[in-house]
């Protein structure tokens, strides 16, 4: 059987009277140890993003050694100590084919109305589908950071649990550039202040407070005259740390709407000539830029 931390299997499971008798045996350490944190163990072995993984701890679904795991961080050693999914024990195959699957780095040209997630209760059509046919059964993989459904262009899926926590980090310093098209008069002044910065709400915030947000480099690459539209520009926009629809959100302060938005490059990597809904495999030394720019390489 296969479970997951979501509707989809995304890793498989032990079934074996001996593990669940070693629950009460051995239970979890009271204090921390040295180990690996528990998101990257799973990460590691494919079975989901530390982000998702984060949120099945909140919702008291991991157990370690018998224990809920109820805080983070929560340090473990893979090979020793037994981690649950929702009463079941995962096998993240240590020491064998899952640790040493292939790396898989896929850059995908995302079209408009597909979710950048793994999965969704609703059914929606999501990046992972449009990959499936170039990842192997029983592995998988996951989108580095997020596109809102109604932005296109550059998602990088990997099961590089590391690369991907690193890449996606806010203090990485990444840099990922789009290609805006707005509408509105859009003025040196309004280009300033975007430049600068605002505070924007903060949802991820425990006191619900505002966090200031601003885009590393913005520039009008055209300018356009419609009139039955008024003003169009298309811009380039770089952002090295981002908060949900941000791109969105800091054109609407200062009273311009965005038409259309797509992301055309992720640090080292762009998107070029990719159509819309394709994807293509990351060849070596794009694979090797990138580590490098997160020092992994």
């Amino acid at each position: 059987m296969i479970r997951a931390l979501g509707p989809k299997p995304l890793g498989r499971i032990m079934h074996d009277p001996r593990f669940r008798d070693r629950q009460h045996a051995r239970p979890a350490p009271a204090a921390p140890y040295e180990g690996e944190r528990l998101q990257k163990v799973l990460a590691d072995a494919g079975v989901a993003s530390r982000r998702d993984v984060e949120f099945a701890i909140r919702a008291g679904r991991i157990r370690v050694n018998g224990r809920r795991v109820l805080e983070l961080p929560c340090l473990l050693d893979p090979a020793r100590d037994l981690i649950e999914l929702d009463g079941e024990v995962l096998d993240l195959g240590v020491g064998g084919a899952r640790r040493d699957r292939a790396r898989l780095y896929l850059m995908l040209n995302k079209p408009k109305g597909v979710i950048s997630t793994a999965r969704d209760p609703g059914g929606r059509a999501n990046v992972v589908d449009l990959v499936r046919s170039a990842v192997p059964p029983g592995d998988r993989v996951y989108p580095v950071g997020r596109l809102d459904a109604d932005s296109t262009g550059l998602v990088l899926l990997t099961n590089d649990g590391e690369l991907a926590h690193r890449l996606a980090h806010p203090g990485s310093g990444i840099p990922k550039e789009y290609r805006v098209a707005v509408q509105g008069a859009l003025t040196d002044a309004a280009l300033a202040q975007l430049a600068k910065g605002v505070f924007l709400a903060d949802p991820g915030s425990a006191q619900g407070g505002a966090k200031r947000a601003r885009m590393q480099a913005v520039r009008v690459l055209k300018r356009m005259r419609d009139r039955r539209r008024g003003d169009l520009s298309l811009v380039s926009v770089t952002l090295t740390e981002g908060q949900n629809r941000e791109i969105r959100r800091l054109f609407a302060r200062v009273g311009i709407k965005v038409r259309s938005l797509e992301r055309v490059a992720l640090g080292s990597l762009r998107l070029g000539r990719l159509p819309p809904g394709r994807y293509r495999a990351l060849g070596n030394e794009e694979v090797l830029q990138l580590r490098r720019s997160v020092r992994l390489g």
